[in-house]
C-alpha cells in the first residue's frame, strides 16, 4: 500500500511532492460553500499530517481558494510546502466578499503578458513571493495560443528560477499528449482520465509521459464524486450528474471492492499510483476530516486479487498496472 506522505521527485525536477496531494477547488466553493475557517483548517490538517503539494488556481472561486490557501500558509516555513497554481483564466477585478458566491471568469488569456499578470495576481492572493509549480490551465481550444504565449512565459520563469517546474492541467489526456509532444513540460495535471473508473489516458498520454520523463499528477481520483459512493442519489461524474452507463460501471467496481472488504475510496486513491508515470494523486477536500480520511484510505491494505478481479471483469483496462500491495 502506498505511503500517502512518502516524498518523491516530480519527474526530472528538483521539486519533491508527496504521493497524496491536496486540491483546493472545494475551498473556493466548488459545488457548495465552505466557511473560511473550515477551509484554513483543511489546509493546515493536510500539512500537519505530512502533505507537501497544495494545488490551487485563480479559477477556483474566482481567487478565493488562492486567498484562503495563502492565509493558511502564513507563518509556515516556506520550504515545508510546495504550491502549484495555474494561468489562463481572467478574473473579474472587483473585490469579492468572502461570503458571496464567486463570479465566473471573464474569459481566457494565454498570452505571454497575460500569464505574467495572472501570476502576479496569484502571488498577491497567496501572500507568497513565488510558487513552485505553474500550469497552463485548460487550454483545450487554445493550444496554439498556449504554446506561442503562455509556454514562452513559463519557460522563461523556469529558466530564471522563479518557478521550479512548469506543466499544463486539463481534463483531456489526448490534448495533454499533444502538448507533451510539442513543448518541454516537466509535468502534467490530468483530471479524471486515469482513475479506477476511466483509464482513457492509458491510450495516449501515459505511455508518452513515461517515455519522456514527464511526471503525471492525477487529479479528480473520485471522478467528481461518483467513486466516493456510486449508490448515492445525485452522484456526479465529470462535474455533472452521472449518466447510467457510468453509474452501472462504478457500481460494478464497488461490488468487487465490497467482496474484498475494501472501501471503493481506498481503491480509487491507490489505483493511479500503479502507473510509473504517476507521481502523486491530487485529492480535493473540504474539511480536516476529509483530509484525514483520504490519508487513511491510501494506507488501507488492498489484496492483489482485487485488481485481478477488476481486470478479469473488464472493469479496468488490461494494460493498467496494479499499485504496490
Amino acid at each position: 500500500m502506498p505511503d500517502p506522505f512518502e516524498r518523491v521527485a516530480l519527474g526530472r525536477t528538483a521539486l519533491s511532492v508527496t504521493r497524496l496531494s491536496l486540491g483546493t477547488g472545494a475551498l473556493g466553493w466548488l459545488y457548495t460553500p465552505v466557511a473560511r475557517e473550515q477551509a484554513l483548517a483543511t489546509v493546515r490538517q493536510a500539512l500537519d499530517l505530512g502533505g507537501r503539494l497544495l494545488d490551487t488556481a485563480p479559477l477556483y472561486g474566482s481567487g478565493r481558494a488562492e486567498a484562503r490557501l495563502g492565509a493558511a500558509l502564513a507563518g509556515r516555513p516556506r520550504d515545508s510546502f510546495a504550491v502549484a497554481t495555474k494561468v489562463g483564466y481572467v478574473l473579474d477585478p472587483a473585490e469579492l466578499p468572502d461570503d458571496a458566491p464567486p463570479p465566473r471568469p471573464l474569459g481566457h488569456d494565454f498570452s505571454y503578458d497575460g500569464v505574467l499578470r495572472s501570476l502576479d495576481g496569484s502571488l498577491k492572493r497567496l501572500g507568497l513571493d513565488r510558487v513552485d509549480l505553474l500550469h497552463i490551465h485548460d487550454p483545450d481550444e487554445h493550444l496554439d495560443a498556449a504554446v506561442a504565449g503562455a509556454y514562452r512565459a513559463l519557460r522563461r520563469l523556469r529558466d530564471e528560477g522563479a518557478v521550479a517546474a512548469i506543466g499544463a492541467g486539463m481534463n483531456r489526456g489526448d490534448l495533454l499528449a499533444q502538448l507533451v509532444e510539442r513543448i518541454d513540460l516537466d509535468c502534467v495535471l490530468l483530471a479524471g482520465r486515469y482513475t479506477l473508473l476511466d483509464q482513457s489516458a492509458l491510450a495516449d498520454l501515459l505511455p508518452l509521459a513515461a517515455a519522456r520523463g514527464v511526471a503525471v499528477i492525477v487529479g479528480g481520483p473520485f471522478n467528481s464524486g461518483i467513486l466516493t459512493d456510486p449508490h448515492a442519489p445525485g452522484a456526479t461524474f465529470n462535474y455533472a450528474p452521472a449518466d447510467q452507463a457510468w453509474l452501472t460501471k462504478a457500481r460494478a467496481i464497488d461490488a468487487v471492492c465490497q467482496r474484498h472488504g475494501v472501501p471503493i475510496k481506498a481503491a480509487a486513491l491507490q489505483f493511479p499510483l500503479g502507473h510509473p508515470a504517476v507521481a502523486t494523486v491530487l485529492a480535493g477536500a473540504r474539511s480536516p476530516a476529509e483530509v484525514s480520511e483520504n490519508a487513511a484510505m491510501m494506507r488501507t491494505p488492498i489484496p492483489p486479487a482485487l485488481w485481478d478481479d477488476l481486470r478479469a471483469a473488464g472493469l479496468i483496462a488490461a494494460g493498467a498496472p496494479a499499485p504496490p500491495a
